[in-house]
């Protein structure tokens, strides 16, 4: 009885293969760190775009119409 117990614990101390919540979380962090260096690198461009997506709505709205961008 004593052997199959050890047999368990040592076991169950050799399984280590699947990810943690811990791991996961460290993962997602990584991820959310690029994208936010990426949109701080691209940001000029971005805002360059959308405001000229802004520019186009707005010049293209027919009349009674107050479709404008927020700013």
């Amino acid at each position: 009885m004593l052997a199959l117990i050890r047999n368990v614990i040592a076991f169950r101390r050799g399984s280590d293969g699947g990810a943690s919540a811990v791991e996961y979380g460290l993962l997602i962090a990584a991820i959310a760190a690029v994208v936010v260096v990426i949109l701080f690198a691209l940001g000029g461009v971005l805002k360059h775009a959308l405001e000229n997506t802004c520019d186009v709505i707005n010049g293209n709205g027919t009349a009674g119409t107050t479709t404008n961008c927020a700013t």
